[in-house]
């Protein structure tokens, strides 16, 4: 995944970075709002968040190569990389969003990617946890 500035995306009524993530600092459980999350608007403490929060950025404003369609209020997840990960958390009041299109191909494509330098693409829907498997190329097999 390409990076690039954040000047032309913002979060808008985006919340699900306060909501999906456990957040072990705040004590907050994955898939349950932040205390100080207001939906729709975004951190009460946005000015005094955590450094952890501070330095957090979804794919979606790090990443001009993901069209509108990747816009977490539009695809229902966001996504982010951690190493050689790419983590996608998917809201659980529509878990099935990763298993539509586009999403079911471009999260194939960037698993097979990933897997050429050690990668690989996790899916968390809820408790359950998905790895992606990468399709086999012509060439390997």
């Amino acid at each position: 995944m390409a990076t690039s500035g954040m000047e032309t995306r913002s979060c808008g009524a985006c919340t699900l970075c306060c909501r999906l993530p456990e957040i072990e600092l705040l004590s907050k459980p994955a898939n349950a709002p932040c205390v100080n999350c207001v939906t729709g608007q975004g951190c009460r403490i946005y000015d005094d968040r955590p450094d952890l929060c501070r330095d957090f950025l979804c794919a979606w404003m790090t990443d001009d190569e993901l069209g509108a369609e990747w816009d977490p209020t539009v695809a229902k997840m966001m996504v982010y990389g951690q190493g050689k990960q790419l983590t996608v958390l998917v809201d659980p009041d529509h878990p099935l969003s990763w298993r539509e299109e586009p999403y079911a191909a471009q999260l194939g494509s960037w698993a097979t990617a990933a897997a050429d330098d050690g990668g690989y693409v996790i899916v968390f829907v809820g408790d359950d946890v998905h790895k992606i498997v990468p399709a086999i190329s012509a060439a390997k097999a």
